[in-house]
């Protein structure tokens, strides 16, 4: 790395860390002097020191402590409490790339075989002895997986042996289930086999206990907390005896022994490999309740690399409890109830006012890659890169409106972050999770490939009153999201009533699900006062913008187009929703489905909706069908746009080709005198939307 440095970016006073540097040496100096005498530290740690001693002393703090390029290894978090409140920030040494890494070397592989697999092995001291044990491996910077049965796809659950009715929320039912088509055996280690169960929108990950091949049963150590009905999909992660594939890896725990089958071009000699040990890599706490907060402190540039995961239901130690309030929390469950909220980031943040974390990287992580917990207010988490993480991006969430005012957490800013290749081990992850938080804007972000939604928003199922109010999901690039493995979700995910809440100017295409709920935009149970507009939404699998249920949300001026099963969908009303939201203003575009689906409780009449002044169109070149009252109903049929309009709906719409510029490539803008100017539609410019430079 270059030593060259602006010299205007450091002040007097600063201190400097670097991996060749001393404890015992001043901090002051930003490389060793050549006779030994001073230089910078060697640790984070004693820098932090360092910085408190001037508090106490009342001397002057360093503006930065600068971080030379390099790995700094960790064992446990950096953990910043009150005593460290101070406008200091920790920062890459300009033009170096700092990285505080919880991996471990794993090296002394040999070259040898099993069952006629070419390998390498070695033996991991600290695992036979006890001390350790790792369930992630990365290989010259790529995640590797451990053996899977089957090696791609999924068995099937043939039964589950309980009440199926009485499954939701109680403890002890679901412990077992029985399959057919899965060749189970009395595998090595059984109880570091995982049993993988995804349905609807979680996949339970669970340790085995016991399996009876003979009868096919199963027996988990985590019991399932979703309605399994006895048809799900099956996996086995982490069979020794499965172990066939390059780039697959196993760890046995009785013998410390690691196995590793290469990937063609690796050689043992040059390798670099590293297994996580810490789960979290920084920590910033303080107490709002005691007027104890951390405030002032900033992390800029800094690379946090390899930290571990561990199950939700055994987060029993204090430094891995994610630090928001435990709704809906059971510490027996193989899942949290949605978006593996439960999980703590591997920097997480709680207490903290007016801190920032800038143009840093989070890689290589077995759970969220960053949270802002209870009592987090003005922060910003700006021109950050996530990727790679066992669970979601980045989480925003507070206290709830039960609990002390001062846990609430509020008005932060999740900008210009690029979030990506998350949920490697638990798919429910979300790109950017904000649960029970205002005032939060969640804008310009680069959102991509991952297993359920982008961006999710609220936590509140039904009208009650909650926290979420006022928050801003606007300009994000949001696709290829779900990849049709779990259900139930979309690109921009909503829950509960959230007064002033905008859902403005996002770019969100590539939605799949697994069996439902490939949605663009998802307003879910009790999503209410929502303003949705200037949204581009297209190439889903199901339709691009769905209502579950709620009340009085505005849906304007927005592209919803080429959704494979329609336009518009609304699942349920009733007396208490009232109506359930306006369309206005819209552009939609189908091909050969409707343009409006009703649902289970929803007859798509006036009392339900105000649609007018839209523009439709059928690519098909049919004329649009332009409402099917109930999609399940196998006797139902749909509505034409005489009948559509004898309901209430669209008298003043129109029906013609939007003439977008390229749509099969994504460009959906328009001319000035396009036909979608005749509604009213204003276009919509995606060029802004995305991280800034």
């Amino acid at each position: 790395m270059s030593r060259a440095v602006d010299t205007d970016a450091i002040s007097d006073g600063d201190l400097f860390v670097a991996p060749d540097g001393d404890d015992d040496w001043s901090g002051q100096r930003a490389s060793p002097a050549d006779d030994g005498s001073d230089g910078p530290f060697a640790t984070v740690a004693r820098a932090q020191e360092a910085v408190r001693e001037r508090k106490a002393d009342a001397e002057p703090l360093p503006q930065t402590v600068w971080l030379r390029g390099g790995r700094y290894p960790v064992t446990e978090p950096l953990t910043f409490g009150p005593e460290d409140s101070a406008p200091v920030t920790y920062a890459a040494y300009p033009g170096e790339r700092p990285v505080i890494d919880g991996g471990r070397a794993i090296d002394g592989w040999e070259e040898t075989t099993v069952d006629g697999v070419d390998v390498w092995k070695t033996t991991v001291s600290r695992v036979a002895d006890g001390e350790w044990y790792f369930r992630q491996l990365f290989v010259n910077g790529q995640r590797r997986r451990r053996p899977r049965l089957p090696a791609e796809g999924y068995y099937e659950i043939a039964d589950v042996p309980y009440d199926r009715d009485e499954l939701w929320n109680v403890e002890g039912c679901a412990y077992a289930f029985t399959t057919d088509d899965a060749p189970l055996d009395q595998w090595n280690n059984l109880e570091d086999v995982d049993a993988l169960v995804p349905h609807r929108w979680v996949q339970e990950r669970s340790p085995l206990t016991e399996v009876d091949p003979d009868a096919g049963r199963v027996e988990t150590a985590f019991y399932a907390k979703m309605w399994l009905q006895g048809d799900e999909r099956l996996a086995f992660e982490n069979v020794f005896e499965a172990l066939s594939e390059p780039g697959e890896w196993y760890l046995d725990r009785e013998t410390g022994e690691c196995y590793y089958v290469p990937v063609d071009g690796e050689d043992p000699a040059t390798a670099e490999v590293y297994a996580p040990e810490p789960a979290q890599l920084l920590r910033v706490e303080g107490d709002p309740t005691t007027g104890d907060e951390i405030e002032f402190l900033g992390f800029h540039g800094i690379t946090f690399r390899h930290a571990a995961w561990e199950y939700p239901a055994r987060f029993d130690d204090d430094r891995l409890q994610a630090p928001a309030h435990r709704l809906h929390r059971d510490d027996d469950a193989a899942t949290s109830v949605q978006a593996q909220f439960i999980l703590p980031g591997a920097i997480s943040l709680s207490g903290a006012q007016n801190c920032r974390i800038e143009a840093c990287t989070v890689e290589h992580v077995g759970l969220y890659g960053l949270q802002l917990a209870q009592g987090c207010r003005s922060i910003r988490v700006v021109d950050n890169e996530v990727s790679d993480t066992g669970a979601g991006g980045l989480k925003v969430e507070g206290e709830t409106l039960d609990g002390p005012r001062e846990r609430r957490t509020g008005d932060n800013r999740v900008t210009d972050n690029l979030v990506h290749a998350c949920g490697r081990v638990f798919p429910a992850g979300v790109g950017v999770l904000a649960r029970h938080t205002f005032g939060n804007t969640i804008s310009h972000n680069h959102i991509h490939d991952l297993y359920y939604s982008g961006i999710s928003c609220g936590w509140s199922w039904g009208f009650d009153p909650c926290v979420d109010r006022d928050n801003r999901i606007e300009y994000n690039h949001i696709h290829d999201v779900g990849q049709g493995l779990l259900s139930d979700m979309g690109g921009i995910y909503t829950l509960g009533v959230q007064p002033g809440t905008k859902v403005r100017g996002n770019h969100v295409h590539d939605v799949a699900c697994y069996d439902y709920g490939g949605w663009a935009i998802y307003t879910d149970e009790g999503s209410s006062h929502i303003v949705v507009e200037d949204n581009v939404c297209h190439d889903t699998n199901r339709q691009t913008f769905h209502q579950h249920y709620g009340r009085e949300n505005i849906v304007r001026n927005n592209v919803f187009a080429h959704g494979a099963e329609g336009g518009v969908a609304l699942s349920r009303t009733d007396e208490e929703q009232g109506q359930g939201f306006t369309f206005e203003r819209n552009v939609v575009v189908t091909d050969g489905e409707p343009l409006f689906l009703g649902g289970y409780g929803a007859d798509l009449d006036a009392e339900d909706l105000t649609s007018d002044l839209n523009l439709f169109w059928d690519r098909s070149g049919d004329d649009p069908t332009f409402a099917v009252p109930d999609r399940d109903s196998e006797t139902g049929t749909g509505r034409d746009r005489q009948e559509w309009a004898a309901a209430g709906h669209d008298r003043h719409s129109s029906v013609a080709d939007p003439e977008f510029a390229d749509p099969a490539s994504g460009d959906f803008s328009l001319s000035e005198d396009s036909p979608p100017s005749e509604v009213g539609f204003e276009p919509i410019d995606c060029s802004d939307v995305g991280p800034r430079r």
